[in-house]
């Protein structure tokens, strides 16, 4: 068994498609599943650090329910089920039904280290200004965030597991654990 992390899925989402250059949202749909696929085995689990879609939430939910692994959602801005929108414990239950489990943040181990995952990173400079009362504070501790759609893969103590920096692809815990020990 594996344990895998990605982020910023925006499954069914016609913008996004088209910045990432594909053709159509098919076309940035399957290349998301067929990565997946390849990768990620039926026991493995997979962190998803939030906007798995934008506008159709139900078909990007069938979508990941197609996948293999056991999946656990952080959700983003764009999940409805963040509790960021008024409503989000009412659209929860939908999401549940696809991710055994689904949060605004988590702590996991790796290295022997405490690790948070969110969607956001920490609140600095760099990124921009919106969403400050969702940010984690950075008290020295290892983020695993998405989010920034920007092709980084660590700054400091962050690593951004965004599609947009890993090729469509989740990121093995391995290839953590290595970002983490240079």
């Amino acid at each position: 068994m594996s344990v895998w992390f990605t982020s910023d899925p925006h499954i069914g989402h016609r913008l996004v498609a088209k910045i990432r250059g594909f053709e159509s949202v098919q076309e940035h749909d399957a290349v998301i599943a067929k990565h997946w696929r390849k990768a990620v085995g039926k026991h493995d689990t997979v962190w998803v650090l939030g906007d798995l879609a934008v506008s159709n939430p139900d078909y990007a939910l069938s979508v990941i329910a197609g996948l293999p692994g056991v999946k656990h959602l952080i959700s983003g801005n764009h999940d409805g089920c963040h509790p960021m929108h008024r409503d989000a414990h009412k659209r929860q239950k939908k999401y549940l039904k696809v991710f055994d489990s689904v949060q605004s943040a988590a702590r996991r181990r790796i290295n022997g280290e405490d690790v948070l995952l969110s969607h956001f990173p920490y609140n600095k400079d760099r990124h921009e200004v919106r969403y400050t009362q969702w940010r984690l504070r950075d008290e020295g501790l290892w983020l695993l965030h998405g989010h920034t759609h920007g092709p980084e893969r660590r700054e400091g103590r962050e690593i951004h597991v965004g599609l947009d920096a890993w090729d469509y692809k989740p990121v093995h815990l391995s290839t953590i654990e290595n970002l983490m020990k240079e």
